[in-house]
């Protein structure tokens, strides 16, 4: 039987930032994939406020007044991170979770100061023009799941980077069914026209990471993204 109110079809999963607050993010008990906070976007999440990212004590914060767009958003947790720590923030997924990232952002106002998010439709594959000019950043985190995806997720990808876009990408790899395959063709396809370079677990939140769990930072080749220094 349906539940009689908004409220009982939520339950909530806490994630303490770094500097003590703690974003608040409402999932679904029942649902599609979108409507969990799955363990790669805890991992991204978590990896945008590393110190090569945002160190107060030092002054740095390459989040500050930069623009991102978020895909596959699901709950909003990875693009809610990066509007607290000051990134102007679009989170973006299919209409049926516009709801869920509404409820998630309005939560979570409070922690949003010098940044700001909001949501918007996003298919993968279709028209981007409503994202343009191309943003700074581009997150994704377990987005590489569906065959028929695929295509349309790295089209969007060209359709929204320019010359200084950095794609971030987290995800969890797996080996049962055609989840190998998947990723397979994702990077193939991906390689055409990006390169990529994995982020060693060192330059990762000590306590979100996982062996399981990659980081890619993804750019267009004869762009001119400066490198994370890897070493």
């Amino acid at each position: 039987m349906a539940a009689d109110t908004d409220e009982v079809d939520y339950f909530v999963r806490e994630i303490e930032k770094n500097d003590g607050c703690t974003l608040k993010v409402k999932q679904y008990y029942l649902g599609d994939v979108g409507c969990v906070v799955w363990d790669a976007a805890i991992v991204l999440a978590k990896y945008l406020e590393t110190k090569q990212f945002y160190n107060p004590s030092s002054g740095v914060n390459v989040w500050a007044g930069k623009s991102v767009v978020e895909l596959g958003a699901g709950t909003g947790v990875v693009g809610l991170m990066a509007a607290t720590l000051g990134a102007a923030v679009t989170v973006t997924d299919l209409e049926d979770l516009q709801t869920l990232l509404r409820v998630n952002i309005q939560d979570n106002q409070a922690l949003v100061s010098s940044g700001s998010v909001t949501a918007k439709v996003l298919k993968w594959g279709e028209d981007v023009s409503a994202f343009q000019p191309p943003p700074h950043y581009v997150l994704m985190a377990d987005c590489i799941y569906y065959e028929q995806s695929i295509v349309p997720l790295v089209e969007s990808l060209k359709l929204l980077s320019g010359p200084g876009t950095c794609i971030i990408c987290c995800y969890e790899q797996r080996t049962e069914g055609v989840n190998p395959k998947v990723e397979r063709q994702f990077f193939e396809l991906l390689q055409q026209n990006f390169n990529c370079e994995e982020i060693p677990s060192n330059k990762q939140d000590p306590e979100f990471s996982s062996p399981d769990i990659h980081i890619l930072h993804i750019w267009k080749k004869e762009s001119n993204v400066p490198r994370i220094n890897v070493s």
